[in-house]
């Protein structure tokens, strides 16, 4: 087995260790993706405390002679890996948001003329599964059994309790416990080696079960709150929304700039998104004189006297009409300075390039 890098494991931890990916290079994979899904650890906080613990993950990766000398020596003197509160903490949280995540995931109303809120007899299923998975991180390792029995052995409290916390919080924290004092024990063996292929297949397909539980929720239930204190449902704004004039005329825009990116070239479309984002002002300045982009030199200068008398700072008597025509005084002055200077260098341009 290749030695991991020390250097590259802190490039990536940098990079792209928010989302795991020096986990996954160390082939901590069930910590890579609960970094991904947790967004960095529980928000970052895993990311940050990994700048200290990265020298132990390669040492454990590399099987370095002093990392394996001292877990040796833990192992002897506890027969069954010690309290953790780092972990302990970890299995409650992760527990409770997959947990969460299959609550929000399953529709508050009938679809398909269909009831479906009998999944919530899964919840504990997903809880059990996160306390599972932080356990079974590094050295340790146990069967899912206890964590399993822990939450099933909740789910009346279900229909006991009017308060659905207090479920889950008695959930979360009895999985957990159960797993940490039954189940837990050393890793005696090490892990059975997998492809690249194979490990980033199965992480993808947890990926898209999580973000499609996800999906679930905001399609199904998730609502927001409008300016008049209404709820209104995700989905039927989505579904408002693509039905909208603002959405069918850019999506008729995007097609009319494709046909014509296919016959006139991308280059094309180019240059006239760099005339409409107006680099020099121009437009701006046709826009503040009043004048449309044909007019000469002379309708420009005659326009740009009469705007300089009309909002004259002198004519002003009040502060604050004084200090709002001053602006509009040097608006105005910059406008007439930029097409000036514009149609200078055009005539220029057309003097030097005309024939004799």
């Amino acid at each position: 087995m290749a030695k991991k890098s020390m250097f590259l494991t802190y490039v990536l931890w940098l990079g792209g260790g928010f989302f795991g990916l020096h986990h996954i290079y160390l082939e901590r994979d069930a910590q890579a993706f609960l970094w991904w899904c947790t967004l960095g650890g529980y928000i970052g906080c895993g990311w940050v405390r990994d700048i200290f613990h990265i020298p132990e993950y390669v040492a454990d990766a590399n099987e370095d002679k002093k990392f394996m000398e001292k877990h040796i020596q833990r192992v002897k003197e506890h027969r069954t890996p010690p309290f953790s509160t780092t972990r302990f903490c970890g299995m409650v949280i992760i527990a409770y948001l997959w947990s969460s995540v299959l609550w929000l995931a399953i529709p508050d109303e009938e679809v398909g003329g269909v009831n479906w809120r009998w999944l919530i007899v899964f919840v504990p299923l997903a809880c059990a599964l996160g306390v599972w998975t932080v356990g079974n991180i590094g050295r340790e390792e146990g069967t899912i059994h206890w964590a399993l029995f822990g939450a099933y052995a909740t789910l009346p409290l279900y229909w006991l309790l009017e308060d659905d916390s207090t479920w889950y919080t008695l959930m979360t924290f009895v999985s957990a416990l159960a797993f940490d004092t039954k189940s837990k024990q050393w890793r005696r063996k090490p892990k059975q080696q997998k492809s690249l292929l194979k490990r980033i297949m199965v992480l993808s397909i947890c990926g898209m079960l999580y973000l499609s539980l996800w999906g679930s929720y905001f399609y199904f239930n998730a609502k927001f709150t409008d300016k008049e204190g209404e709820e209104i449902k995700v989905s039927e704004a989505v579904h408002h929304f693509l039905t909208s004039p603002l959405w069918t005329d850019l999506k008729q825009s995007l097609y009319d700039t494709w046909n014509y990116a296919q016959h006139h070239g991308w280059y094309e479309i180019w240059k006239q998104l760099i005339d409409l984002s107006d680099p020099h002002g121009e437009q701006n300045a046709y826009k503040v004189l009043g004048v449309s982009s044909g007019a000469s030199q002379q309708e420009i200068t005659a326009r740009w006297r009469a705007l300089s008398r009309e909002f004259h700072p002198d004519k002003a008597k009040d502060p604050t009409l004084k200090q709002a025509a001053q602006e509009k005084f040097m608006e105005i002055q910059q406008a007439y300075e930029i097409l000036s200077n514009i149609k200078n260098k055009r005539s220029q341009r057309n003097k030097k390039f005309s024939p004799d």
